[in-house]
């Protein structure tokens, strides 16, 4: 990266690049102004990812003195080919260098440590015999090995390291597919997002990527706040960036991502809410998509043959027995806010089974792959019913459409309706505004990746109704082109003054949701272009694609442009995977992230369920009639049960699913009019302790 600042009388140009054999960042920078400018290095280290606590040190090595920061063992360096004039250490706030030339517009300040506190280290950098130096800046886990570090960097010269540096990153973008004629850019937005993409994985712990290197609205938060910032792997994000890789040509670095991922699953088959890369959770919540995204990365790469000797086999079906006895209610959706039935995540779910079956089938185990089948089917069969309101009132004339989530609990299950007449409450609102709403009247395009994976056709009349709800509600006009809100009532976002979002805000146009128009648009047959151009209009002039645009008039006291980014994460790398994928969706003319076996079940032929599905997380009250009622579990079970009007208590045993837990079958008659049946738990040898019941309807 190459940064030019001209200022009055001066220019700075700074080249930026990470020492290709240590960790070591060199800043190699050429100064043109007159002879009396002076310049300054200033840093404050945040070692670990945080501010508080972290130590500065002046210190002397052969000869040279440098800049040092330390907290809990971890340390930097830093020095310059020029040397220092002056050095410091101080307070933010206080007694640092960036207060001292506020104050005195030179450096007085020299002092030589400052310890436990939020510190920052400033050098007087001495040029007076050359204007162009580099600088560096080293990490390491002992003094010795950080000073060293930093001397073997800056005793090479800065250009044979910037040859080695360019060489690297040339080998690493061989496999990029052109996709630069389907831009409108010259390809300058794809070039950044493929970069992008490779340095948000991680160097240490490969296959790892996280979310972005950003703390959303970072100025206004402080190491209090518990906010982990976006550097961390979301299983949905990471598989996200994956993909978005693959789609350019890269045939490594998913394969990698997929290995991380299965050597990081859970002994139960998921995976926390998000973690650190070293697979230190962060927060645990459920967010079943992100339990599914794994199975549909691993079948794309075995479909394209590119898993090499890597069997994922054993992770797929702890994730699909994961999938089944703790779906289908997801602990929260991909918005990360709340709990219920989501269109988006039933999506990813329902892929998921139907590529565990293939994979099953792979093996020949063929009862297995035929059980997960039939439990995609159940969900598909109870889409509409879980998910579609038929009292919406958003737009006059159109009360029958997808909502964003019908509000649900895990051990709960809905009753037919039950989504018409459910509150849905936003975390997200400022204080004094209502925090429930009617989730009939609340919609998302979340519905979307039901056509994205080949579950419902593009022109099904559901779909088009739910997108003119969705374009009425949340599309917004750019100069640069359409986008749209999350979801209505959303408070994630700047604040209407242009102040960052804190604890609540309004919610912003998010750009990755033009690409996902746009591969709707591609799957209904039409040309995607005009979201492509959005897109790259949306970037920064550097390319990056940030999570949120302000998406109001022009704000210029605050900062804020209609259609540039706001304090949000920038960038996003969910947002420059699906503009990546949409450039290969719209190269190819079809969607890149369909998948053939959902197509073929659920539009080339119409998948027939029979089977209502029974589990503790999800104990259904009403079956429909003339199915089939299967009992699961994740435990072996001896059910007892009686018919509804018959005085006769039969003992029925569970069978193995072939994945992880047991299954019963009942026949339609079984329960009609109604069933009662508890549990005797073989392995606790001891009794639920409460009955069931199942009506027919």
């Amino acid at each position: 990266y190459r940064v030019v600042s001209n200022g009055r009388g001066f220019s700075v140009t700074k080249e930026i690049i990470v020492e290709p054999t240590r960790p070591c960042v060199l800043v190699h920078t050429k100064i043109a102004a007159a002879p009396s400018l002076k310049a300054y290095l200033l840093i404050a280290p945040h070692l670990e990812g945080t501010g508080a606590g972290n130590n500065a040190f002046v210190i002397e090595a052969s000869g040279r003195e440098l800049l040092v920061g330390e907290r809990n063992g971890r340390w930097l360096a830093a020095g310059a080919s020029c040397g220092f004039s002056k050095l410091s250490c101080g307070y933010v706030g206080c007694s640092d260098g960036y207060t001292d030339l506020s104050q005195h517009h030179k450096m007085e300040f020299e002092f030589d440590q400052a310890r436990n506190g939020n510190v920052a280290l400033t050098g007087e950098l001495d040029i007076a015999q050359s204007k162009e130096f580099t600088i560096g800046l080293a990490f390491g886990e002992t003094l010795p090995n950080v000073i060293s570090t930093l001397f073997q960097s800056l005793g090479v010269p800065y250009k044979e390291r910037r040859q080695v540096f360019m060489r690297q990153w040339q080998i690493a973008t061989d496999e990029k597919k052109p996709l630069e004629k389907a831009s409108g850019d010259k390809g300058h937005l794809f070039e950044a997002s493929y970069n992008l993409l490779l340095t948000h994985e991680d160097k240490l712990y490969q296959g790892a990527f996280v979310a972005s290197l950003t703390i959303p609205w970072g100025e206004a938060r402080n190491d209090k706040d518990g906010m982990g910032g976006y550097h961390l792997v979301w299983t949905r994000d990471m598989v996200e960036s994956a993909m978005g890789l693959l789609a350019a040509g890269n045939k490594a670095a998913p394969l990698r991502a997929l290995i991380y991922l299965a050597a990081r699953q859970d002994d139960d088959g998921g995976f926390p809410q998000n973690f650190w890369v070293s697979g230190e959770p962060f927060r645990n919540g459920t967010q079943l998509d992100e339990i599914a995204f794994p199975v549909l990365l691993a079948w794309r790469l075995h479909e394209l043959r590119l898993l090499g000797d890597f069997d994922p086999f054993v992770m797929v079906m702890r994730a699909v027995a994961f999938l089944l006895h703790r779906g289908p209610v997801t602990g929260e959706e991909r918005w990360e806010e709340a709990s219920g039935y989501s269109p988006s995540t039933l999506a990813a779910v329902i892929s998921a089974f139907i590529c565990g079956a293939a994979f099953a089938r792979t093996r020949n185990e063929n009862e297995v792959a035929t059980f997960l089948e039939s439990y995609a089917d159940f969900l598909r069969a109870h889409l509409e019913e879980w998910t579609v309101t038929t009292k919406g009132s958003l737009v006059a004339g159109l009360s029958r459409h997808f909502v964003r989530l019908a509000p649900a609990r895990n051990g709960e299950a809905a009753h037919p309706g039950a989504v018409d007449n459910a509150m849905l409450e936003i975390v997200n609102q400022r204080p004094e505004s209502p925090r429930s709403y009617p989730a009939r009247d609340i919609i998302d395009a979340g519905f979307l990746q039901l056509v994205r994976y080949g579950i419902l056709a593009a022109d099904d009349p559901l779909v088009v109704d739910s997108l003119r709800v969705v374009d009425a509600v949340l599309k917004i006009e750019t100069p640069h082109g359409p986008c749209w809100h999350r979801y209505n009532h959303d408070g994630y976002g700047q604040r209407p003054d242009g102040g960052p979002f804190k604890g609540w805000g309004q919610g912003r146009a998010w750009p990755l949701l033009t690409g996902e128009r746009g591969h709707y648009e591609i799957s209904a047959g039409n040309d995607a272009r005009a979201y492509l151009r959005a897109m790259e209009q949306f970037a920064n002039g550097a390319g990056l694609l940030p999570e949120q645009i302000w998406d109001q008039e022009d704000l210029p006291a605050a900062q804020m442009r209609c259609g540039s980014p706001t304090g949000s994460a920038n960038p996003l790398l969910w947002a420059h995977s699906e503009y990546v994928r949409l450039l290969r969706s719209s190269h190819d003319r079809k969607v890149f992230d369909r998948i053939p076996e959902v197509v073929a079940r659920y539009q080339n032929a119409t998948a027939n369920s029979t089977i209502e599905f029974w589990q503790p997380a999800h104990p259904i009250r009403f079956a429909r009639k003339g199915h089939a009622l299967r009992i699961c579990a994740s435990a072996p079970f001896r059910l007892h049960w009686s018919r509804d009007g018959d005085s006769v208590w039969r003992d029925s045993d569970s069978k193995p699913t072939g994945i992880r837990g047991e299954y019963l079958d009942l026949q339609p008659a079984d329960f009609d009019p109604r069933i009662q049946f508890t549990f005797f738990w073989k392995d606790r040898g001891r009794w639920e302790g409460r009955n069931y019941e199942v009506e027919a309807y």
